[in-house]
This record gives structure tokens, sequence and C-alpha cells, in this order.
């Protein structure tokens, strides 16, 4: 992330004026996929690559708001009525609008921003654009009122109320909680958290991003959350207290096997194995095995392709290569039908798997896959 270029183009679009200069990391998962809804645990870190944004109070009603990206500039108030057209737009107006409903005495600025959260590969540059706005605001006019928590509900309520994507709290949590050298696992039930340390010497995390994304993804994952809460309300007969698929284990799942349909089946045993593994990579995490881990991520990438049926045939070639390599563990990375595979790599041999990884899968699909090297870095902050 480039500070001095943020810096340069909002001196040059707001008349030389100087602000305070805020960023936002985007994230990753290094596992726990589809068990947000299903009352389990997820996984997540934020990573070297985010938002940065330049803010100036201008003593208006109105933002006056820049993308340097994409080289287009937007000005709205601030009241509902004002919500602008511009798609990008719609996030920071969300994010002010979301925090004058929490009491935070909102006035106009003029802000400038970039990010290198690559798009589409699934880390999240829009819970980091939402965090950016949210954790800057709540300073320049909230005197910190709003305690981090909250302000990564905030990022998820302008997701549901201004962008139309009914997103759970992963993503802005982490690009809010982000430590370096840790991964945190985050309890989607309680909302409880806990730092676990990830300071894997010797090996490196990398994305390998299929540029792929296939158009059923909405529909399938309503069909797959459907699923669950189907199994759900069977085990619900003679086991009251199972109100998430979290709460069952798979000796239940055997009782009512005969009860649900095999599709609903498969998806709950990925499940309920999916929950049990963020727990076992947790363990393996604070004893140093990122053997363990690694093959935690393996099983995971079986699970969703085989029994989640979440997974494509790109994604597939690309764990195949990581066998191959000797990767120490991969699987697909978010809610599957395209984006990217997640890494664990020894670093000597990372050089071998990437090139093996870009060339077979080139001349298979007739296309590069994009690589993404990640480090476990730290949330909001101020940078100037």
């Amino acid at each position: 992330m480039d500070i001095d270029h943020v810096r340069s183009r909002f001196a040059k679009h707001f008349d030389g004026a100087t602000g305070y200069v805020y960023a936002s990391p985007g994230r990753i998962n290094l596992i726990g996929e589809h068990t947000d809804y299903n009352g389990g645990f997820v996984f997540p870190g934020a990573v070297d690559k985010g938002i940065i944004a330049e803010i100036k109070p201008n003593g208006t009603n109105k933002v006056r708001a820049y993308s340097i990206d994409l080289k287009d500039k937007v000005e709205f108030g601030l009241n509902e009525e004002d919500k602008p057209r511009t798609s990008w737009a719609k996030y920071i107006f969300g994010v002010c609008r979301e925090m004058i409903k929490r009491g935070v005495k909102v006035e106009g600025f003029d802000t400038a921003f970039a990010g290198d959260v690559p798009l589409g590969a699934g880390m999240s540059s829009s819970a980091a654009l939402e965090s950016t706005y949210a954790f800057a605001l709540n300073e320049l006019f909230g005197e910190n009122k709003i305690d981090k928590f909250e302000l990564a509900k905030v990022g998820q309520a302008t997701e549901h109320n201004y962008v139309g994507v009914n997103c759970g709290i992963m993503d802005q949590f982490a690009s809010i909680f982000g430590k370096a050298g840790s991964l945190i696992r985050l309890d989607c039930r309680s909302l409880e958290y806990q730092y676990f340390p990830f300071n894997p010497k010797g090996y490196r995390l990398v994305l390998v991003d299929s540029v792929v994304k296939h158009e059923l993804a909405s529909s399938a994952y309503n069909k797959r959350r459907q699923s669950c809460e189907n199994v759900v309300a069977v085990m619900q007969k003679k086991h009251p207290h199972v109100q998430f698929l979290r709460d069952a284990n798979m000796s239940m799942l055997e009782e009512v096997k005969n009860e649900v349909s095999a599709e609903d089946y498969m998806r709950a045993e990925y499940v309920i194995e999916e929950i049990q593994r963020v727990l076992d990579v947790c363990d393996a995490l604070e004893a140093g095995d990122y053997e363990t881990v690694g093959q935690k991520m393996y099983e995971t990438h079986h699970g969703m392709s085989k029994l989640y049926e979440v997974s494509c045939e790109e994604l597939d070639f690309l764990n195949d290569v990581a066998k191959e390599c000797g990767v120490t563990g991969s699987r697909v990375m978010g809610g599957g039908f395209g984006g990217c595979t997640i890494n664990l790599v020894k670093e000597e041999l990372y050089d071998g798997f990437i090139n093996k990884a870009t060339e077979a899968f080139t001349a298979k699909f007739g296309r590069s896959p994009k690589v993404y090297d990640v480090v476990i870095s730290d949330g909001s902050r101020k940078l100037a």
C-alpha cells in the first residue's frame, strides 16, 4: 500500500490540502468455510494488502470522494435521500449513515482512497473500504466512542442496507481486529474471539487465483444453507437443543440419515467435520505443528469439493498440482465456485510450485492464474 501515492492524489484533487491518513486490510480465512451460518467457527487473519484513504473535514455537509484507482469523483450529502448512484460511493455513504445512526455527528469531508486488495480474489476489498472509513469517522467525528466490534457491524450493516449484500460479520471483523503474526478464531454464535499465533517460519502463504467466478454461486449458496437448516429441523425432534449444526455431532447425523435426503446428509457431514477442523487447527498452531494445519486444509478442500460440492474444475486442478508439488496445505478459499486456493508452502518448494501451477493451469485452461503472496498483518489504523 502506497501512502505517498494517495497523499499526492489527494493534494491534486483537493487544492493542495493535507488530511489524515487511515488504512484497513483485506483478509484471508485459513480454514472454516460455510461454518458461519451454521453457528460454528471461522479463522481469518488480516493481510498486507488493503485500502488507504486520506480524509479531511471540509466544513460543509457534503462528502467529496475521489477513487484514485477508478479516477472517479463523486459528491453526496449525508441524509438518507442523498444516496449516490455510483456503486463504490455507496460504501462510503453507507458507513456515514450507519455511524450517524449510532450517534456520531458526521460532517462533510474530502477524501481520496486507493487499494491493492485484488478484486474478485475473495480477500474482501469491500470490507477493507468500509473498515477504513468506519475507523476514521469514529476518530474524526465520534471521539472514538464506538467500540471496535460495533465498527465491524457498521461495515456489515452498510453491506445489508446500502449495497444489498446479506453478508456475515467475518470480513469486517478480520479487517478491524487483525494483528500481525496472529489469526483470529471467531465464534459465529457467541461472537467471542481468540488470537492464535501464526508464525510459519520456513513456510509461505500464497493465494493462487483461478480468475474464474461461476454464475450459480448465489443460488447454490442459498440451496446449501437450506440443506443445513433441513437437517437441523429433523434433529430437533430428538435433540431440541440443536439450534445449528454447531450443536450436532456425527452420531446425531447418523441417527437421522434415513430421514433426510442424501444431499442434505452430505452437506451436514461436511459442516460438522469442518467445525471440528477449525478447532484441530487451533490446537496444531499452539503446538507449532504446521504439518497438521496443512493436512486439515487438504481435508477441507476434499469436503468442499466432494461433500459440499462448491469447488470447480479449476480449483480442484490447482489443489491436485499443490499435492503433486509437496505443498504442505492447499484448499479452495471462500464460498467456492471460483476464486482462489490458499496454500501453505515450504520456502524451498515455493518457486517450483508456482512455476508448475502457472504452466500447467495455462496449458489446460488457456489463461494464467494470478499469484498473491500474503503476510498476516495488523488491522485498521491511522497512518498519518
